[in-house]
């Protein structure tokens, strides 16, 4: 067999450089089109939905995982679904047939759960996961300062409001995790004994950091012959209290007025001349 090959090349050296070539140019193609792995993905068409809300497990099991894993029991393609609670956490994990598009079980997975998140309590935010799987971890950095003008918080502000985008921006990447660091925050001491002496609630004053928060659109207030203008809303209230205040006293003034009395004196008076430019007929 060996021998006859050899012989044949020998004889038809044209064909053999021909095939050669061919050989060539089409392992070329293959090494800059074929998709390569370092670690090749064997795992499953997966979603993942993941929910958070402050409770135990036991009242996540019942009022979020369960329901939800009933929703998506109904969706097409799926061979099996898995549910885990944690304290304030809860994960569903939906596992869907072999050669399944992820991005079709993703948009049916979603299609499903719209069904569901209206009977969810309220407080429950549930997001899928990034469309990616457990091996398509393909870098690690760390960020470090050798200036040492630079803390462990202003690298994590950094990493989370500037680098972070940079990198999701880049074709390919699904999800970049931030881990270390301190993340800036803002902290309200409360006074327990002076919110008792002003009857003040705790959940009064959580309520109204909360609101706090909340970002309102600029008013315009026009107050007497001065216009208070970009005022915000709570500027206003404040403004338009001693304004009821006066309002009060002047239709106090004016009621005795009208009565033609005094204060202290029954008998009749006559009504107050008006003041002003006369005008000739």
């Amino acid at each position: 067999m060996v021998e006859r090959i050899i012989e044949f090349s020998a004889r038809n050296k044209f064909i053999v450089l021909v095939l050669t070539a061919v050989a060539v140019v089409m392992a070329v193609y293959a090494m800059k089109n074929v998709p390569l792995d370092a670690i090749p993905d064997l795992s499953d068409t997966q979603v993942i939905v993941y929910s958070r809300w402050d409770q135990s497990p036991d009242i996540l099991e019942d009022q979020v995982t369960y329901p939800i894993i009933t929703a998506l029991l109904g969706a097409p393609k799926v061979k099996a679904i898995r549910g885990f609670s944690d304290f304030g956490f809860s994960y569903v994990y939906v596992i869907f047939e072999d050669g399944t598009d992820l991005y079709w079980a993703r948009s049916r997975t979603l299609e499903y759960l719209s069904k569901i998140l209206p009977r969810l309590p309220d407080g429950v935010k549930t997001e899928l996961g990034p469309d990616a799987t457990g091996v398509g971890w393909v870098y690690q950095y760390a960020l470090v300062d050798k200036s040492g003008k630079n803390d462990l918080a202003q690298l994590r502000s950094f990493q989370d409001w500037y680098l972070r985008y940079w990198l999701a921006s880049v074709p390919g990447v699904a999800e970049v995790a931030s881990v270390g660091g301190y993340q800036k925050q803002y902290q309200i001491e409360l006074d327990p004994e002076k919110l008792l002496a002003r009857r003040i609630p705790l959940a009064k004053a959580i309520e109204a950091v909360r609101r706090g928060e909340q970002r309102r659109g600029r008013s315009s207030r026009r107050d007497g012959r001065r216009g208070v203008h970009g005022a915000r809303p709570w500027l206003c209230e404040i403004r338009r209290r001693p304004r009821q205040d006066r309002g009060r006293r002047r239709r106090k003034r004016r009621s005795h007025l009208d009565t033609g009395h005094r204060e202290g004196d029954d008998r009749p008076r006559d009504p107050p001349r008006r003041r002003g430019p006369r005008r000739d007929r």
